[in-house]
């Protein structure tokens, strides 16, 4: 698949879901000749190099676009207490005195913002991540299906996507903390803090290298929750013959 034919999926769905599916059923008609896989519920003894990468990036695919699905949406950081964004550590203590004295609505906004704009940047994850799936070797694959480590899958895209991701993510929640009056609510909050009798600390917060990171490590906890999900079968996330093959072999190894 070309890079305009990539461009093309787009539109009807996540780069990352075409391109792993494409794939997926490329490398399975290399290995069988037919392009079929083994039976639901009938995993094999052994599976070839060639499944365990195409079963590798299709749990992959799988992950991340549950992942960025849920999290680019209004509250998908918000609402989600395991990766919603708190104040930043250093100014913790400015919430604390102003929820303390009535102010808490200052405090209310300034971390919806701050949530807000992460939620507008992790769907520029997903071509990220179809680079770092390119790279993925049969070795990678191999590694991360045996390993005793259940984020191992989560932890290779830690490695390969970080700074790329940082990249991408920056301006994207930097013009999200304009759109969202970011900097007039943190202003609005470091000054009713500095008039309070008393008060002489001054905080100074880079809010997008913040949130960018925040936004970063969130995503990277959602996947990793969706990987477990997979290794484990949990509520049948299992969902296409590839994966139960693939990973029925994987637990056999583990006895």
């Amino acid at each position: 698949m070309n890079r305009s034919s990539l461009k093309t999926c787009i539109s009807t769905s996540f780069l990352l879901l075409v391109f792993t599916q494409c794939d997926t059923l490329n490398q399975l008609g290399s290995a069988s000749g037919t392009g079929s896989s083994t039976p639901s519920g009938n995993p094999t003894t052994s599976v070839s190099s060639s499944e365990a990468a195409s079963g590798i990036k299709q749990a992959l695919s799988q992950g991340l676009d549950r992942s960025i699905k849920s999290l680019a949406v209004q509250d998908g950081f918000l609402g989600n207490a395991a990766v919603k964004i708190l104040m930043p550590p250093e100014a913790q203590k400015v919430e604390s005195t102003l929820r303390s004295i009535g102010l808490g609505s200052l405090c209310d906004n300034l971390i919806q913002s701050l949530n807000r704009a992460a939620e507008s940047a992790v769907k520029e994850a997903a071509p990220v991540f179809v680079s770092a799936l390119s790279q993925l070797t049969i070795r990678d694959a191999t590694n991360i299906l045996l390993s005793g480590q259940q984020d191992a899958a989560t932890d290779f895209f830690k490695r390969t996507t970080t700074n790329e991701l940082a990249k991408r993510f920056s301006p994207i929640v930097e013009g999200a903390l304009g759109k969202h009056n970011v900097a007039q609510y943190w202003s609005a909050v470091v000054t009713r803090y500095n008039q309070i009798p008393l008060v002489s600390d001054k905080i100074e917060t880079d809010l997008n290298k913040y949130v960018t990171q925040k936004a970063i490590a969130g995503l990277f906890y959602q996947v990793a929750q969706e990987e477990l999900k997979i290794r484990d079968n949990l509520g049948g996330a299992r969902t296409t013959p590839l994966l139960q093959k693939v990973f029925g072999y994987a637990d056999k190894q583990k006895k």
